[in-house]
């Protein structure tokens, strides 16, 4: 005898809503459970607004998006099948709203960093491994936000919150991994009095990723066929369902994500966080997530290529024979890990042929990847067992194959790439 369970899982980003309708079977007798993706649906939205330092998104624009989804699911006949929502968003992109919910200021993204002065001001007073260190924290955003919108009556809602809020008709808890950025503090499952002190709006309530937090709105009843017991859970940050959806689920799993930037995350029985390295720890379950991201990856590929012109390149590498040439693929000057130097200057051999500039940036990425984990592992954490590759460039056989000669661990393929399939894993 099975027992099917449909969770909607919901992934809000940048420059899209993904939805999958994920059924989940678990087999009584011997409690095995089976999930099966059975619709995904994909909205696009226009990629947020962004000048020098600014990079921000109009409310609206979610809106709309989740609005359509929500009326495709209706139409496809899942909405009155579905038993649970759960959702992911990315981290430190904030709005203010007021006490109804309607938003008074545009978002501001996870990148935007105009709070130049108010995270300077926090980095004098924020313990070392504060999540809400830097000017795209959670926190400088907020203190930027109460001077130029006030602080009475209003909110500051993270994406997740705003997407929970519509979801719910109410205000709810918020995951304590998009409170990191925050401040929240995961290790003593606290908020620290410094935070508490210099947050101009109300806390919100941390839960565990995963927690109920409420039930389906009125409205989601009434206008999309949804069910009054449909709960809705508590999610967690885009990145941390991407590597869920992996299926790396053990302690020394690893995830690295290859996209416009080089982004690791491993599975660890304690936390690190180093932030003269950009690397930071989300409490995951009775676990911890350890993540650090390079300046470097795919962005420095489509730098000097067409994504044709790689793609034609790669089956000529002759990779059994390395260029040997000294390579740090970056754009620009600045390194975060697993090298820390801001002044870090690119070292690319841009005089050579096109087949061995390609060949030596694909050899620094890996060459970059291994020393993160060897720094990793230096400051404590576990010894990578299986490696999952995602991200755009786990396309690019050329990196894959590399990855294959040089890691030691052993290389997995990963489940599913769908971050909004990954976070139904939470529940």
């Amino acid at each position: 005898m099975k027992l099917d369970t449909l969770i909607l899982g919901l992934d809000l980003g940048t420059s899209g809503l993904r939805a999958c309708v994920v059924k989940r079977s678990t087999c009584a007798s011997t409690a095995q459970v089976n999930e099966t993706s059975l619709t995904e649906i994909r909205i696009p939205m226009p990629m947020p607004q962004k000048q020098s330092q600014t990079s921000q998104q109009d409310a609206s624009i979610w809106q709309q998006a989740l609005d359509n989804c929500l009326d495709q699911l209706a139409e496809q006949g899942w909405s009155q099948q579905i038993h649970h929502i759960i959702a992911d968003a990315t981290s430190s992109t904030v709005l203010l709203t007021d006490t109804k919910g309607q938003p008074v200021s545009p978002a501001l993204m996870y990148d935007d960093k105009r709070a130049l002065v108010q995270a300077a001001l926090l980095s004098e007073q924020l313990a070392e491994n504060s999540g809400a260190l830097g000017a795209n924290s959670s926190l400088a955003k907020a203190l930027w936000l109460a001077q130029a919108y006030g602080k009475n009556h209003l909110r500051l809602l993270h994406q997740i919150d705003w997407l929970n809020f519509q979801l719910c008709g109410q205000f709810t808890a918020t995951d304590e991994n998009n409170l990191l950025k925050l401040g929240y503090d995961s290790i003593n499952q606290a908020w620290p009095s410094i935070v508490r002190d210099k947050m101009p709006y109300p806390l919100p309530n941390a839960v565990s990723p995963g927690s109920p937090i409420g039930f389906v709105s009125p409205q989601l009843i009434k206008q999309w066929g949804f069910t009054p017991d449909c709960q809705v859970h508590a999610g967690t940050t885009d990145s941390i369902a991407a590597f869920l959806a992996s299926g790396a689920s053990r302690l020394g799993d690893a995830v690295t994500a290859l996209g416009s930037t080089l982004a690791i995350k491993l599975l660890s029985d304690t936390p690190i966080f180093a932030s003269d390295y950009g690397i930071y720890s989300h409490k995951l379950k009775h676990q911890w997530l350890i993540g650090g991201a390079s300046n470097a990856g795919g962005a420095v590929l489509l730098h000097y290529f067409s994504l044709e012109q790689i793609k034609s390149l790669i089956p000529k590498l002759d990779l059994s024979k390395a260029t040997g040439l000294p390579c740090y693929p970056l754009i620009r000057p600045g390194e975060r890990f697993p090298i820390a130097n801001p002044d870090f200057k690119p070292i690319i051999p841009e005089k050579q042929p096109a087949p061995i500039l390609l060949q030596a940036l694909i050899e620094g990425l890996v060459d970059i990847e291994v020393k993160a984990y060897q720094k990793l592992e230096q400051l404590g954490a576990p010894k990578v067992k299986r490696l999952f590759g995602v991200g755009g460039g786990s396309q690019n056989q050329a990196w894959s194959d590399l990855r294959a000669q040089r890691l030691t661990a052993k290389l997995m393929t990963p489940i599913s790439q769908s971050a909004a399939f990954g976070v139904t894993r939470l529940i």
